[in-house]
């Protein structure tokens, strides 16, 4: 039985429904979004199987989704439908990042093969990830990007690069100076409190807003990074 999560972005409702009951009868997890940019924001603030894009969007194109996920590291495979059907514009759309391009109208059997060959192929050929997880955060160290609850959450470079050394290091406490060291490269100095003010940045960004809270201050000691109470 499918189980795998399919996003439409598509903007005729009747095209995007015949999509959706026909792969809801397959098992499918569907979820449906109507404008390009709802569409954009899905696709890379939620994880999916295949993400079937229609080209022509309001808001902005499919062409444009695509490669802005591309651009920020985010291979879901995409499965294009459009009603212009010339080699220039399939080319356009595999310029943009597409994996797919199936040209309206078009038989639902031929989409649903496309969508499977695309899962297939995706299960088969995994990029390499390095990825970091502790609870419902996860942290991609090659794409440089963060999730929490499948949620995106954009990180400066020193951020990333602090939550990524406090993540590495879970379950223990890291001292001011050690943090200092590593992530500023400089001694610590106990006149200055960046190091608190970016422990409160990444706890503004990753934990005041979820459950449970992950970064813990030890009082005379330093951070830790966790599940549970402090």
């Amino acid at each position: 039985m499918d189980t795998a999560k399919i996003l439409i972005v598509e903007d005729e409702p009747k095209v995007a429904n015949f999509i959706k009951k026909g792969l809801d009868e397959l098992s499918f997890s569907v979820e449906v979004v109507y404008d390009g940019i709802a569409g954009r924001d899905r696709a890379i603030t939620a994880s999916f199987d295949v993400i079937i894009l229609d080209v022509n969007l309001p808001g902005i194109s499919g062409f444009d989704i695509c490669k802005y996920m591309r651009d920020r590291a985010n291979f879901t495979p995409v499965l294009m439908l459009t009603a212009l059907g010339s080699t220039d514009d399939k080319l356009a759309g595999f310029d943009s990042g597409a994996d797919d391009y199936l040209v309206k109208p078009f038989e639902f059997r031929e989409l649903v093969a496309r969508v499977r060959a695309l899962i297939k192929r995706a299960q088969v050929v995994k990029r390499p990830q390095n990825v970091i997880t502790i609870s419902n955060l996860e942290i991609n160290t090659d794409a440089k990007t963060v999730k929490r609850h499948d949620t995106l959450i954009e990180l400066t470079a020193k951020e990333f690069n602090l939550l990524e050394y406090l993540v590495k290091n879970q379950g223990r406490v890291i001292s001011r100076a050690e943090i200092s060291e590593h992530i500023w490269d400089i001694n610590f100095d106990t006149g200055t409190n960046i190091i608190d003010v970016y422990v409160n940045f990444l706890r503004k960004k990753i934990d005041r807003d979820f459950t449970p809270k992950l970064i813990h201050t030890v009082i005379g000691m330093g951070y830790i990074l966790k599940e549970g109470d402090e």
